[in-house]
């Protein structure tokens, strides 16, 4: 299956701002040599050896995760601001069906879903899954006057909404699916997606207590040894220690329970929209630099960023 990055800020979206932008001109041009402007070769050398901190960004989006599976189904996590670039950089699946899994409804999860394209194609099937029995009602409630000009019940009828059952494993869009309940006020769910003995996890607004969790064996089904993951870190510890019961976790503790649970490759996600470029990657140094010195496995840590692509 393919991992695709289409939105990885918490709470909400957060463009960059003038001054983002300026900063990184500077950073870079305080970088550059004589060499490295003497020919076209030489500056785009010189660009592609930028840290993805300056050269690049993380970029803004709420969540959304795209699964395309081996028989090329399209299953998409979270519905927030980054849907609207799926929709605008993939082509429509041959199926003409798309899965939507959501988290829960908080609105930053749920604010690209009128921004959605397909929703509007009338020969588009969309398939919305989550443990709440109250996901049309709360999408439509977004699109209602005066908040959106077209109303939820024209595109209804082309939505076919399914309540799961966390712990009990089901099979769409080509893999196989499992969900269980977090730490998170009006709770939300971590997915577990299979396919071909290889195992991707998305779980994002979690509030990890580490001992709590090892001990419940439907996380521990859902999450251990998973090749891939991206982990709800929005906060620093010292952020943490003022937030809590917020429904976020600092980025050590997604470490220490990726490391607990065996998983090989961690993305921290769900960034703060406070956060800079600048500051996430220091973060994700740190985290780096925990897992190998702190961590009682060994996991590899990288930052979700927009558009990065994971092939499993």
């Amino acid at each position: 299956m393919k991992v695709v990055f289409w939105g990885t800020r918490g709470s909400l979206p957060a463009p960059l701002s003038a001054e983002d932008v300026q900063a990184k001109i500077n950073a870079a041009v305080m970088r550059i040599r004589e060499a490295d402007i003497k020919s076209p070769d030489a500056r785009q050398k010189f660009l592609s050896s930028l840290p993805q901190s300056i050269y690049g960004t993380v970029g803004g989006n709420t969540p959304c995760v795209q699964i395309v599976s081996k028989s090329g189904g399209n299953l998409i996590l979270d519905a927030g601001s980054g849907i609207r670039g799926l929709a605008a950089n993939t082509p429509i699946p041959k199926s003409k069906r798309y899965t939507i899994l959501l988290s829960h409804l908080h609105w930053d999860h749920i604010q690209g879903f009128p921004f959605f394209a397909p929703i509007f194609n009338p020969e588009v099937t969309l398939d919305i899954y989550s443990p709440f029995s109250n996901m049309a009602e709360c999408l439509a409630r977004q699109m209602r006057p005066p908040f959106f000009p077209v109303e939820f019940s024209s595109v209804k009828q082309r939505m076919n909404f399914y309540a799961i059952t966390p712990g009990t494993e089901f099979e769409v869009a080509g893999v196989k699916v499992n969900c269980c309940k977090m730490c998170h006020p009006g709770a939300s769910y971590s997915y577990s997606i299979r396919e071909d003995g290889k195992k991707f996890i998305y779980a994002t607004d979690m509030e990890l207590y580490i001992e709590s969790h090892i001990h419940d064996p439907l996380v521990e089904k859902v999450f251990r040894d998973a090749d891939v993951a991206c982990f709800d870190s929005q906060y620093t510890l010292g952020e943490a220690v003022e937030k809590i019961n917020w429904g976020h976790s600092p980025f050590a503790y997604a470490v220490d329970f990726a490391s607990e649970m065996g998983v090989k490759n961690l993305y921290l996600f769900h960034h703060d929209p406070s956060h800079s470029d600048k500051k996430l990657n220091s973060i994700l140094q740190s985290a780096q630099w925990y897992a190998k010195f702190i961590a009682r496995k060994a996991v590899n840590v990288k930052l979700a960023v927009e558009r990065t692509e994971i092939e499993l």
